[in-house]
């Protein structure tokens, strides 16, 4: 039976250690968010961010938008954001309401202030191994592998999902560890028996228990980074995470559940981002 490895807790103990940390600085870092429209899963997601930020310590600032509000305005915003000096962290909630260009969008934040580390010059440091703002759903992901395996020299790591925003910016941090990484995606050949060649398995495919326990190597590290709400008993919903958590833990040697796993790691890691971020900032006033 698989060891499970606690996002909640450790994000927890992260919280607090940029708690104390803040406590210790003689200024306050701020992130900013923007919010465009009502998507609900959004409008909760904006609001834990900003309970999370008041609570170790920095200044939140949350912008919200109708859904009509025009590309025009909120680059005028993200610019306005880029020249604040109260702001260190800028964070714009995806997905955008159509028709706005959420590329064009990101594009205009600075990356100095890019919590999100979306921005291509974000993304290319993080390519070339330079310092950077790495995005926070990947480096949750290798906070708690690293917690667990502290050495992954020569590890075979497989990757399922090749977004921008987790499979790829995960990858580059894996191949930063001295793992050997393959990318897989939705037209991968025997994704399952590539699957069993995994030492470290990321399931970020967005699809619900995908991955099945006969896919996993006996004590390989699972890493499912999906939260699909999927259609439950009276009405209601229920968070499923794309590896069929049961018979996975029954294979694995250490595996994170869903809720509880990666999703707490990602707004703590963009608490650390944006004390990151401001500590840079300051070194360059």
């Amino acid at each position: 039976m698989a060891e499970i490895i606690d996002g909640k807790g450790f994000a927890a103990h992260l919280r607090a250690a940029i708690a104390a940390e803040v406590a210790d600085l003689p200024y306050k870092p701020g992130l900013a968010v923007v919010l465009v429209g009502d998507d609900p899963a959004s409008k909760v997601y904006v609001a834990n961010k900003a309970r999370q930020t008041v609570e170790v310590g920095m200044a939140s600032f949350e912008h919200r938008l109708a859904a009509d509000t025009t590309q025009e305005h909120v680059l005028a915003l993200v610019r306005a954001l880029n020249e604040d000096p109260k702001v260190h962290g800028i964070l714009v909630q995806l997905p955008l309401p159509k028709p706005l260009n959420a590329d064009a969008i990101i594009a205009a934040i600075s990356p100095e202030k890019d919590v999100d580390g979306l921005t291509v010059v974000n993304a290319g440091r993080l390519a070339v191994g330079l310092p950077g703002l790495v995005p926070c759903t990947p480096l949750g992901c290798l906070l708690l592998l690293e917690n667990k395996l502290p050495d992954m020299t020569g590890l075979n790591a497989v990757v399922i999902g090749r977004s921008n925003l987790v499979g790829k910016p995960i990858a580059q941090l894996l191949l930063q560890k001295n793992c050997t990484v393959t990318m897989a995606h939705s037209r991968t050949r025997d994704l399952p028996a590539l699957c069993r060649t995994a030492d470290i398995l990321i399931a970020a495919v967005g699809r619900p228990e995908t991955v099945k326990g006969d896919w996993i190597k006996p004590g390989a590290a699972v890493i499912d980074v999906g939260i699909n709400r999927v259609p439950a008993e009276g009405g209601k919903t229920t968070l499923l995470g794309d590896v069929a958590y049961r018979e996975a833990a029954e294979v694995a040697g250490l595996i994170t559940p869903v809720p509880g796993g990666v999703g707490p790691m990602t707004i703590a890691c963009l608490l650390r981002n944006t004390l990151t971020a401001a500590k840079r900032l300051q070194e360059t006033k």
